[in-house]
């Protein structure tokens, strides 16, 4: 299984240290895939066998790109992971398809692993599902879905950060039809917690969890990993 846990603007670099030095006692005897996405300002060279990734960068080495960061300032940390797609970045940062496409393609050409998100805001979702369907599949216009190294994180807009989630009839149904899409391991994101993530891992085509606002507590995450160690899945 790949637990990831993605930071976002959350955890100074003194806290992101004492956050990955909490985990590594979970992560030491664990067979599982686990995925740490620090703030950008929290990038480091952490002596883990945590993959550390990046959350966001612009797809050049370095440049005239204010507030981005290149592919040079991850060499420097060794990072070769980096999430693509997150709606915060479609929705909020306005990111289009064409340019997500773009940065999956210069990104995939460096090698790395990508942890690609796709998802669908609540109007959507009470569509058709016929509709719903149509929305995601746009998501992947441009993107190799035969990529070795990628990953795909299903997330529900309307769930992320709200403790609404779908059921788990739901998330199996959803899962079923995006693994129609890519063999790529399948994870799900959106109000994943402690006390659901057990439940959530037991799905079918539930490869992981991409965790939030849950995984901001190095105990919490911790509970995670343990849970999908327990249900034997790797």
């Amino acid at each position: 299984m790949i637990i990831a846990a993605n930071l976002k603007t959350n955890l100074t670099r003194s806290a992101t240290h004492e956050y990955i030095k909490q985990l590594q006692t979970c992560v030491q005897n664990s067979s599982q895939e686990v995925l740490v996405f620090p703030a950008t300002s929290s990038l480091d060279g952490y002596d883990t066998k945590i993959t550390i990734g990046a959350q966001n960068a612009y797809p050049v080495e370095h440049g005239a790109f204010t507030g981005e960061i290149g592919l040079d300032h991850l060499n420097e940390f060794g990072i070769k992971t980096i999430l693509i797609g997150h709606s915060e970045r479609r929705h909020i940062l306005g990111e289009s398809q064409e340019f997500i496409a773009k940065k999956f393609d210069y990104f995939k050409e460096q090698g790395f692993k990508i942890v690609y998100c796709v998802g669908e805001p609540l109007a959507v979702r009470e569509s058709s599902k016929e509709e719903m369907l149509t929305y995601i599949y746009n998501q992947y216009e441009g993107i190799d879905t035969e990529y070795e190294n990628l990953v795909i994180a299903y997330e529900p807009v309307w769930a992320i950060g709200t403790g609404k989630v779908p059921t788990l009839e739901d998330i199996q149904d959803i899962h079923k039809e995006l693994k129609k899409k890519s063999s790529a391991p399948l994870l799900y994101g959106g109000s994943v917690k402690v006390n659901n993530v057990k439940d959530i891992l037991k799905v079918e085509n539930v490869d992981g969890v991409l965790v939030g606002s849950a995984a901001l507590y190095a105990d919490h995450f911790c509970s995670m990993i343990q849970a999908a160690e327990e249900l034997g899945k790797n």
